[in-house]
């Protein structure tokens, strides 16, 4: 194969020694010649057309309860999210900061789920593996953005209940309007520039001829395994954005609560002890669920070398996680319970 591209080449550099192109139909022949024996010196590096998601098993026999069991977490995830924003928009009493910041929460889930469960259900019925490149890119782009909206809105959210527990007095003075649409605009703008960053630089590598990504979606840094080009810039912005975006929100979130904690000790009423810990409960369950799952997938992937473990371990935060806030919130919480009770009896009557 070397000799036959170095033969082509050869003749090449004879043929425009001699005159080159002589019409402009010929001239496009030069130049699509040129572009070939570029493209076949390049060895196996090139830009592809589409990748190949492995998923979570190669037997078979098990796509069909693969296909079952993701439907079913899918439209559990869309229906409770959505309801919990049905809720929070029809019911006044939860037109508060908070719960705006919920529905947020749960529209997030909603476009996280929706980024990756549909393509992996059309995967497996359909038995093709294949995903176009630009489908990969923008299922890489959304699979960044939506889990830093995760991280940021929980943060804030963290934020909310440290002023209306130990700043009780100053709470509609401080969580005004204004601010919590400033909060959550910078937040998805946060997100955007993140995803955006990754995304660019991923557009710049090339990749080797085998294009299998042992996962069930097109995650960041399983792609980057497959480039031959150098993906030292794209590791470098990965940890750097993880720390920034990870452990600070994690950092406040803790002092948050840290100062929380020490508000309550001090309220003498065990009533309000009891509304204080009602309502940062449901907001601290859905913390340590996400970040102890996302924390599950990192040591996972650090400790072993199966992909397939590394699969397993990332439904956890990917699917499992958006589908259990919706019940976490309405069944710790007694706002929601309220409100969904009132909304069931309205629709009745």
């Amino acid at each position: 194969m070397t000799d036959f591209i170095n033969n082509l080449s050869e003749r090449y550099s004879r043929f425009l020694l001699c005159g080159g192109c002589q019409c402009a139909n010929s001239c496009c022949s030069c130049l699509f010649l040129h572009r070939y024996i570029k493209y076949m010196k390049e060895g196996n590096k090139t830009r592809i057309l589409e990748f190949i998601l492995l998923g979570l098993s190669e037997d078979p026999e098990l796509n069909p309860l693969i296909f079952g069991l993701f439907l079913s977490m899918y439209l559990v995830t869309v229906l409770g999210n959505l309801l919990i924003i049905l809720i929070i928009s029809f019911d006044l009493h939860l037109h508060t900061p908070m719960y705006f910041f919920l529905s947020n929460l749960s529209l997030v889930d909603i476009c996280f789920s929706t980024t990756i469960v549909p393509n992996m259900l059309v995967n497996i019925q359909t038995e093709n593996k294949a995903i176009s490149y630009m489908n990969c890119l923008t299922q890489v782009y959304f699979s960044m953005f939506f889990p830093i909206l995760d991280t940021l809105l929980l943060t804030v959210m963290a934020y909310d209940r440290y002023v209306a527990i130990c700043q009780p007095l100053h709470y509609t003075i401080i969580m005004n309007p204004r601010l919590c649409g400033l909060l959550v605009f910078v937040t998805w703008f946060i997100g955007i520039i993140t995803s955006l960053l990754h995304s660019s630089l991923m557009i710049h590598l090339n990749f080797c001829r085998d294009l299998a990504i042992p996962h069930f979606f097109c995650e960041l840094t399983q792609i980057l395994k497959l480039a031959c080009s150098d993906t030292f810039l794209n590791s470098i912005l990965i940890y750097f954005m993880t720390g920034v975006l990870g452990v600070f929100p994690l950092f406040g979130i803790l002092f948050s609560y840290s100062r929380i904690t020490s508000s309550i000790r001090k309220m003498s009423s065990s009533r309000g002890k009891q509304k204080a810990f009602s309502t940062c409960g449901s907001h601290l369950s859905v913390v340590s669920l996400f970040y102890v799952t996302g924390i599950g997938v990192y040591f996972t992937s650090t400790v072993t070398h199966s992909s397939q473990k590394v699969s397993v371990a990332s439904v956890m935060y990917t699917v499992v996680t958006p589908m259990l806030n919706p019940f976490i919130y309405s069944l710790r919480n007694k706002d929601v319970k309220g409100a969904l009770g009132r909304l069931l009896s309205r629709a009745a009557s």
